[in-house]
């Protein structure tokens, strides 16, 4: 679809329950409308993709003002600090890893979750937007480590070796953070030899935020997650402070996000 004009973009945090909402429904439409995921919380009768850790996280939208007023949210992450951690019971990526090397790392941690971009913003500004938003709220946090899951659509791990052993051989997170995943479903990603891979071929499979985190400086655990509600392999990104900083840096080479 093309936009009819040029969208207005704005950035907000939020806890309020519309906006809540209105991240929901455009997760709805991401995850189990176009990629056709499910959950236990799910509504599919009001369309709203829905968890237990919404209510304690601060949820970054990025509106588009020349939309509908009901209908402006275009974008989304939803970030938990440790403290809201600690009131939910945990971090949603516990649900699939051990994160006991970050959590006695000693830094401040911020998970990004649920990150998603209505389709016809991909590829414009909106995720720079979505950046900058992001970039002012770990410094305002100061956020030493960011982390979260991120996924490749479908749950055949074979199908998918060549991209998870080359991001294992390349990318791997240092031992100090090294999260591992856990459960029946958990897989190693060093599932093929390096010079057995099609270096070419596998990063076209990768997809594009798992891409512009490793630009960034991000690094992976060594093992990936099957999460067959939401018909996903899911990998956990790490940044530290480089990465973070890399964040603001890509952000400045384009200018800021204004416009």
């Amino acid at each position: 679809m093309t936009l009819v004009q040029s969208p207005v973009f704005e950035t907000r945090v939020s806890r309020a329950s519309q906006d809540i909402r209105a991240a929901q429904r455009l997760r709805y439409e991401v995850f189990i409308a176009e990629l056709g995921g499910n959950g236990p919380m799910v509504d599919h009768v009001a369309r709203l993709e829905c968890d237990e850790f919404d209510a304690h996280a601060d949820h970054i939208l990025l509106l588009d003002k020349t939309r509908p007023r009901d209908d402006q949210v275009v974008g989304v992450y939803r970030v938990m600090t440790a403290e809201m951690a600690q009131a939910a019971g945990g971090f949603y990526c516990e649900t699939e890893y051990d994160l006991t090397p970050l959590c006695q790392s000693g830094q401040r941690l911020l998970e990004l979750g649920r990150s998603c971009l209505h389709h016809d913003y991909r590829g414009g500004a909106g995720m720079l937007h979505l950046w900058q938003a992001l970039a002012d709220y770990v410094e305002t946090h100061q956020i030493a480590v960011l982390f979260g899951v991120a996924s490749f659509h479908g749950t055949d791990v074979q199908a998918l070796s060549s991209p998870l052993s080359l991001l294992y051989h390349k990318h791997l997170a240092p031992a100090g953070l090294r999260v591992t995943a856990k459960g029946q479903t958990a897989v190693p990603m060093n599932i093929q030899p390096l010079d057995t891979i099609d270096r070419i071929s596998a990063v076209r499979e990768i997809p594009a935020l798992i891409k512009a985190y490793l630009r960034l400086g991000g690094k992976v655990a060594p093992d990936a997650f099957v999460d067959h509600a939401f018909n996903t392999v899911d990998i956990c990104l790490i940044l530290e402070k480089d990465a973070i900083d890399g964040l603001q840096r890509a952000i400045l080479a384009k200018g800021g996000a204004n416009g």
